[in-house]
C-alpha cells in the first residue's frame, strides 16, 4: 500500500479508503489510485486485514463425503447466499471419520472462520462443535437435528423417509425387505432404518439388515454379494442413500437379477444420477439445495443478531419419487 500511495502521490490512508470506502474519495483521486494499483499489480493482503479484524470471511462446510452428490447440492444451495454477503465457502471432507473431522475443526478454529455448517459424523463431535461456539464461531448443523445441542439446525424427517420407502415396497406386495446402509452410528442411517422397521413390524413383513462400513457405491455392491448368498433372499431392497442403491443395482445386474422383476430397489436423496441410472431408481427425495440455503440463512441471521439470536431448528419433509426400479407389483 505504501508503494501504491507513493506512485499515486497520496497517503496510505487514501489508498485504504479507495479499497474499503471508495465513496469517501474524490473521483479524480480514486482514478489515480486505481491506475497505480493496476500498474503495480497490487493485491491487498486480505489475511492481514482479517487478522486485524479477528475474523475471516470464510464460511466452512464440513460434509461426510465430498464425493456424494447430495452434499455437492447442499453446498451449491449455500454458496450464493454466502457470496452475496461478501464471503467465500470452503468445503472440508470428514470422510465419515471422527479423527479427520476433528482435525478439520481444529484448523477452522485456528483460522477463526466466519461460521461453520457441518454434518457431524456422530454425537462425539459435540464437544468440538461447542468449543467453536465458545470462540464466537456460529455453527449450524446440516442434515441433522440439533437435539439437546444449542445450535440452529436444518434437517429432514428421516424416520418418515424410511417409512415412505418401506410403505412403498409393502404396497407392491413385498414380504421380505433388505435394508442396506451404515454405519449405524450415523444418525441419518439409524433414523431411516427405524422408519423402515416400524412399517415392516406394522405390516408383518420380514426385514433383513445389512450394515455397511460406509455409504458409498462399493458398500452397496458388497452387500448385494452377501444378500444373494442366502437361500430365502429378499425381493426388495431399501438403501440408506442413492450411492449405496446404485452399487446394489450394479451388483444385482452383474448377477443377472432383473430389477424390478426379481428384486426392487429404493434409494434415498434422489440425486441426479438416480433418474439417469440404467434402471431409473425410485428414491426418497430430500430438498438438497434448500437445506444448504436455509442453513446459510440461519448462520447469517445468527451473525447479525448476536446475543439476541434465538436458535431455530428447521425440519423438512421428504417425498417418495417412484420410478422403474420398483414399478412391478407382485
Amino acid at each position: 500500500m505504501k508503494d501504491v500511495a507513493r506512485a499515486a502521490g497520496v497517503s496510505v490512508g487514501t489508498v485504504s479508503n479507495v479499497l474499503n470506502r471508495p465513496e469517501a474519495v474524490a473521483e479524480e483521486t480514486r482514478a489515480r489510485v486505481l491506475a497505480a494499483i493496476a500498474d503495480l499489480g497490487y493485491v491487498r493482503n486480505d489475511s492481514a486485514r482479517q487478522l486485524r479484524a479477528g475474523r475471516s470471511r470464510t464460511v466452512a462446510i464440513v460434509v461426510l463425503d465430498v464425493a456424494n452428490p447430495f452434499f455437492t447440492d447442499v453446498v451449491r444451495g449455500a454458496e450464493p447466499l454466502v457470496e452475496s454477503a461478501g464471503g467465500v465457502v470452503t468445503v472440508c471432507d470428514s470422510g465419515e471419520d471422527v479423527r479427520r473431522e476433528r482435525r478439520h475443526l481444529e484448523l477452522l478454529e485456528e483460522q477463526r472462520v466466519l461460521g461453520l455448517l457441518i454434518t457431524p459424523v456422530d454425537d462425539s463431535s459435540a464437544s468440538w462443535i461447542e468449543r467453536l461456539s465458545g470462540h464466537d464461531i456460529p455453527v449450524v448443523l446440516v442434515d441433522r437435528g440439533a437435539g439437546r445441542h444449542p445450535h440452529c439446525s436444518v434437517a429432514v424427517d428421516d424416520v418418515h423417509g424410511g417409512r415412505l420407502a418401506a410403505q412403498h415396497l409393502v404396497e407392491r406386495g413385498h414380504r421380505k425387505i433388505a435394508f442396506i446402509g451404515g454405519p449405524s452410528s450415523i444418525p441419518q442411517v439409524a433414523d431411516r432404518l427405524g422408519g423402515c422397521r416400524e412399517v415392516c413390524e406394522e405390516s408383518g413383513v420380514e426385514l433383513e439388515v445389512f450394515t455397511t462400513p460406509g455409504l458409498n457405491f462399493q458398500a452397496g455392491r458388497e452387500a448385494i454379494e452377501l444378500m444373494l448368498g442366502s437361500e430365502d433372499r429378499p425381493t426388495a431392497v431399501f438403501c440408506a442413500n442413492d450411492l449405496v442403491a446404485l452399487g446394489a443395482l450394479q451388483g444385482l445386474t452383474m448377477h443377472g437379477v432383473k430389477v424390478p422383476q426379481e428384486c426392487a430397489i429404493v434409494g434415498y436423496d434422489d440425486i441426479d444420477f438416480a433418474a439417469a441410472a440404467a434402471v431409473p431408481l425410485s428414491s426418497v427425495r430430500q430438498p438438497r439445495a434448500q437445506l444448504g440455503r436455509t442453513a446459510a440463512q440461519l448462520l447469517f441471521d445468527e451473525i447479525a443478531e448476536g446475543g439476541d439470536h434465538t436458535h431455530r431448528n428447521v425440519v423438512f419433509q421428504p417425498e417418495l419419487i417412484a420410478r422403474a426400479s420398483t414399478a412391478l407389483e407382485l
